[in-house]
């Protein structure tokens, strides 16, 4: 395929069985050269992200179906973010008595139908995600009132908001795929539980409900984990929480194969959005492209870097 792709900058994959669980940015080129140390073999490396912008697609069709969708969003605002959840982490007693919990009946973590937002609550906290948000909003331009945290990140507050508004949303929380929890039956993101649980609210976000929602974003940003695995054990990738951001509006997201560092995150969605803000036409696969050859440059492993995927349109905004 070298010569296939020798005068392409931008490959647009639609992968399917295993492969949908690969991000292609970790594929190299040529072979490994001797270093010294890790990092630099890591800046060696001939990573195909050196050289290729990449962008996913679920489906072939979906391409067509993308591009039919002249221009870009008409949203009047440009971020509205939401993350770092009111969580407290698992029972301090139950650490120091060194019980590690396991995974109970349905009922545990279900009652009703509706999550136990006890269980939710348990999950650990995840403060560095206020300092990405508000970083990101602050290269936007993002009203203070746009970025929603703590006790603001919640189902209702969501479910009230005037998506449509907004070009690019983000969440940076918890992403759960099928089973994380106890009787969890789809993809899920994880905001600030109620005290009382009722169907407009019980602290998770699931993708029945984000498609349900109407978005105009040129993107959707999920920094969280596993954000682009499928609807249970054994689904393919890109068939659960992205896909229902699509079917809710999003042209492109941003999605995760697997826990991110947290410090990761901000660098590359904050590099990112530096980028388009500098450079509108410079599309968005190749802004995150950029994104990731500066951490590669500083020596960072693909743990660090390579989880991330753009799913969707990734050419020039206007294309």
């Amino acid at each position: 395929m070298a010569g296939v792709l020798a005068d392409k900058k931008h490959l647009i994959v639609v992968p399917t069985g295993a492969l949908t669980s690969l991000p292609f940015q970790v594929l190299v080129t040529a072979p490994p050269q001797a270093a010294a140390t890790t990092a630099e073999a890591m800046r060696r490396a001939r990573w195909l992200i050196s050289t290729h912008a990449i962008s996913v697609l679920p489906s072939v069709p979906s391409l067509g179906a993308l591009r039919k969708v002249t221009g870009g969003s008409a949203a009047g605002r440009p971020f509205f973010g939401m993350g770092d959840p009111v969580l407290q982490g698992p029972d301090p007693a139950d650490k120091q008595r060194g019980i590690k919990r396991r995974a109970g009946p349905p009922s545990r973590y279900y009652r009703n139908g509706l999550a136990d937002t006890r269980a939710v609550r348990e999950l650990q906290p995840l403060p560095d995600t206020a300092d990405e948000l508000l970083a990101i909003g602050k290269v936007l331009g993002a009203k203070k009132e746009d970025i929603n945290l703590r006790e603001a990140a919640s189902e209702a507050r969501l479910k009230a908001a005037p998506l449509t508004s907004y070009r690019v949303i983000q969440f940076a929380t918890h992403g759960l795929v099928a089973g994380d929890l106890s009787g969890l039956a789809e993809p899920a993101l994880v905001l600030t539980p109620p005290e009382v649980p009722s169907e407009l609210d019980d602290g998770l976000l699931t993708a029945s409900e984000i498609a349900a929602l109407k978005l105009d974003a040129d993107w959707v940003v999920l920094s969280a984990c596993n954000t682009a695995a499928g609807e249970g054990e054994g689904a393919e990738a890109l068939s659960g929480l992205a896909r229902a951001f699509f079917y809710a509006g999003a042209r492109t997201l941003l999605v995760s194969h697997w826990a991110v560092y947290s410090t990761a995150a901000t660098e590359l969605t904050t590099g990112t959005f530096s980028r388009i803000a500098k450079s509108p036409r410079i599309g968005r696969a190749e802004a995150f492209r950029q994104s990731m050859l500066r951490l590669i440059a500083d020596g960072k492993p693909p743990a660090y870097w390579a989880p991330f995927v753009v799913v969707g349109e990734g050419a020039p905004l206007g294309k």
